[in-house]
């Protein structure tokens, strides 16, 4: 990883309906209740470019974006990201929380629409001046679990995750290959455990990021009041 401060960054990572946004918010209250700064954000967006980046690749009324111009806008808002938010978070010293980063490239371009990991991993490493997380949390989603969290709310499926099943199924194995080839890096976490059991393993290895060798036994993290997990 590229030099910066002593911030920490943690990625999170799965298929549509995993989670991420639920224990992203869990991770940051508790963080926060521990008297760190903690910034969340997610992608696409984070940014007033990024956000509008979001909507127009995740509308349905913009279905005949092809797979390049569509990985090049997610590239384009994660610069975007990574320079304006991510690093001056992290050179504040700030715990950073971001609902997806590189990975979902890699496995929903690279993968899900067959443009490959690489070629995909380099834009985005270009894009982000070589930015990685410090630790990436993987909610290992099955793909029909991951579609029945999302059609149970309210809202409307996007764009992607309105795509077929073995087009998930693409996205999770490439997941899985990516925390595979870089063990340490990753916490990986089946999505369907109870919401608090995951909140508190994935606490358990933000501590010890956050105070190396000291004890980990830290409390539960209560989720009563978080609201839904298939975000």
């Amino acid at each position: 990883m590229n030099k910066r401060s002593a911030g920490i960054f943690i990625a999170f990572e799965g298929g549509d309906g995993a989670g991420k946004s639920t224990q992203a918010r869990l991770l940051a209250a508790a963080l926060e209740s521990r008297g760190f700064k903690v910034l969340r954000t997610r992608e696409p967006g984070g940014t007033p470019v990024g956000e509008k980046l979001r909507s127009l690749v995740l509308d349905h009324g913009n279905g005949e974006i092809d797979a390049r111009t569509e990985a090049l806008i997610f590239a384009a808002s994660r610069a975007a990201h990574a320079a304006q938010v991510i690093r001056p978070a992290l050179e504040r010293g700030d715990v950073v929380l971001s609902d997806r980063y590189i990975d979902s490239s890699v496995a929903y371009q690279g993968a899900g629409r067959n443009l490959g990991n690489d070629a995909v991993q380099s834009l985005n490493e270009w894009a982000t001046a070589g930015l990685q997380p410090d630790l990436t949390v993987l909610l290992d989603v099955d793909p029909q679990l991951g579609r029945h969290r999302r059609t149970a709310g309210e809202a409307a499926e996007d764009r992607l995750e309105s795509e077929a099943d073995d087009f998930h199924t693409r996205i999770r194995d490439a997941f899985l290959d990516l925390a595979a080839a870089r063990p340490a890096a990753y916490l990986v976490l089946p999505a369907h455990l109870p919401m608090d059991e995951l909140a508190t393993q994935i606490l358990q290895r933000a501590e010890s990021l956050l105070h190396p060798g000291a004890d980990s036994n830290m409390p539960a993290v209560r989720a009563a009041s978080a609201g839904g997990s298939g975000a």
